[in-house]
């Protein structure tokens, strides 16, 4: 029987620049240790966490490692493919001792795939690739078929917040989180999203604005339905 092809990547570029010799040593001791295990029971990988978050996209890792901080009875668990990411990541993760983060070197989708049903309490999707030429769009991360995903593993009442500067990129998710019946656009307001959530974590890419606008934010909660 035929397998079906995989999905189209939705990011760009693996590696850029060579690791500095420090970045590349906490990433060949510290990585295996903080890699999630694809299939498992996230609530194995920290007993006791109160819920477990996911962040698709991490970047550098500061706004994993921030929300970690902030909340450690949270087990947060962070993908990117992204090299440098990773290995900024790991960085960040050993200098604040942070013990309640997992990391997934690859495809979210992958990671989406094999989690249990209704396992997160929060996900993330903060400032993906906007692959903003017309011919790209079908490379963006926000379709259908992960919106299913992050349907099934978000727990009702569960939060997914989504966050870009590009306008064309927040118009194209708002439209297709509305057509899901399993998710509530929250906002009561223009300030709900055009002003950071209360809890946002403001990194260093953001900060760039490389955009065509300022961030905007949209948070949605994961309905019974």
């Amino acid at each position: 029987m035929a397998q079906d092809p995989p999905p189209l990547r939705s990011y760009g570029r693996l590696k850029t620049r060579q690791l500095k010799p420090r970045q590349a040593g906490l990433l060949a001791s510290e990585l295996p240790r903080l890699t999630f295990p694809l299939g498992s029971d996230p609530r194995l990988a920290r007993p006791g966490a109160r819920e477990v978050w996911l962040e698709i996209g991490f970047g550098g890792g500061e706004h994993l490692a921030e929300q970690a901080a902030r909340h450690p009875e949270v087990l947060l668990i962070g993908a990117e493919p992204f090299v440098n990411g990773v290995a900024s990541a790991v960085r960040h993760l050993h200098e604040r001792s942070l013990g309640n983060v997992r990391l997934h070197q690859g495809d979210a989708r992958e990671l989406l795939a094999q989690l249990p049903d209704a396992a997160l309490a929060r996900a993330f999707v903060l400032f993906p690739d906007p692959w903003p030429k017309l011919r790209h769009h079908k490379r963006r991360l926000i379709q259908p078929a992960f919106i299913a995903d992050l349907a099934r593993v978000l727990q009702p009442g569960g939060r997914l917040r989504f966050a870009t500067d590009w306008r064309d990129y927040a118009a194209w998710t708002l439209e297709r989180l509305l057509k899901a019946p399993a998710f509530e656009w929250s906002a009561e307001g223009v300030g709900d999203w055009r002003e950071p959530p209360a809890d946002h974590v403001t990194t260093r890419y953001e900060e760039k604005r490389l955009g065509d606008s300022a961030p905007i934010f949209l948070d949605f909660l994961r309905t019974a339905r």
